[in-house]
């Protein structure tokens, strides 16, 4: 740790600036304003417009697309101003991450301070990066051409990316701070692994239910609508059937609730089945973090579709699932090195 202190302060760095890229992305899809900036300018769109010809441009090019055709033609050019706020900050800490990343990189890699796994980890690290600006790119297009809104194939794609950069550079860093290789037990790892999974499903299954605004039907717990388990909605929406649980609203908002108590009852047999092998204090604050951070995640996730997606609800339980990826990521680390 010591003779790579500086490293692991960059990556815990990167860590958090992925944290609020993820909390303003959640915050742009839950305000509708993923569309407000219809083009790409990488270096000419670091700064938003700066005069009121230049938001006029902006807000002209922005009446071109279907989501002021057919959802925002009532909007003011204030209007417009309010929600490409959002967006433009999202794509400037995009902008602002890829530095964070590739200059210190370049500075640790020319001053030796970086050993070759710790190098082929950081390309790694760049490629994702990369890849998750580009996936954002792709998903905006798809909300430009017909329908008004993304396709919440490509937003679940650039979330769940967005959280398994997160999770890389939080296990590179974990990598240096604890340098010494243990004897592990590989079924607990094996078992923590498929926890880890089941609960990377659960994030995709919630990004599907984002896309598709499906938090805003069957606001009912523990049952859905009229006091079903399953309501016919469920299953009829699309042919063939299996296209509900990933296309259809009610589908894939079914999949989300019960996916949510196998996550609860797997994390609770990863807790049940270490109680019987030795633990390091470490494990067992992952243990114990894990346990509080689903049960939170849960109730998080109850009140958010109680009460119909409200902005701060919807943003407290995205961050509920940052969490407790994170305190997955680190528990396996520790039962795996």
């Amino acid at each position: 740790m010591k003779t790579n202190k500086a490293v692991v302060y960059w990556l815990l760095t990167g860590c958090a600036l992925i944290f609020v890229m993820v909390l303003v992305g959640g915050i742009t899809r839950l305000t509708h304003s993923g569309l407000s900036i219809s083009d790409y300018k990488l270096i000419h769109g670091t700064l938003p417009p700066m005069n009121e010809q230049a938001w006029q441009e902006a807000f002209d090019l922005y009446k071109q697309y279907p989501e002021y055709q057919k959802l925002n033609s009532h909007f003011d050019i204030e209007d417009f101003k309010d929600i490409y706020f959002w967006e433009w900050l999202h794509r400037f800490i995009g902008r602002f991450i890829g530095m964070v990343f590739i200059l210190p990189f370049l500075y640790f890699l020319f001053t030796k301070k970086l050993d070759r796994p710790t190098i082929k980890k950081c390309l790694v690290l760049l490629f994702l990066g990369g890849f998750q600006g580009f996936l954002g790119w792709y998903m905006v297009k798809s909300g430009l051409v017909d329908h008004p809104d993304v396709s919440h194939f490509r937003l679940a794609s650039h979330l769940t990316m967005a959280f398994l950069t997160f999770a890389f550079s939080l296990w590179v860093a974990l990598d240096l701070i604890y340098p010494t290789k243990k004897e592990i037990n590989r079924s607990i790892r094996n078992l923590i692994r498929i926890g880890y999974v089941i609960l990377l499903l659960q994030i995709i299954w919630g990004a599907f239910v984002a896309g598709l605004d499906a938090g805003f039907i069957h606001n009912h717990w523990p049952m859905m609508s009229e006091g079903k388990l399953m309501h016919e909605t469920v299953y009829i929406e699309h042919q063939p059937v299996i296209k509900n649980f990933f296309e259809g609203k009610s589908g894939v908002q079914f999949v989300h609730r019960y996916l949510a108590y196998i996550v609860v009852g797997f994390i609770a047999l990863i807790w049940f089945k270490t109680r019987k092998v030795e633990r390091t204090s470490l494990q067992e604050k992952g243990l114990k973090l894990l346990l509080a951070l689903v049960g939170l995640q849960f109730v998080l996730g109850v009140l958010t579709l109680i009460y119909a997606v409200p902005l701060w609800l919807g943003i407290a339980h995205q961050i509920g699932a940052f969490f407790l990826l994170a305190a997955m990521t680190f528990t396996l680390h520790r039962f795996t090195k």
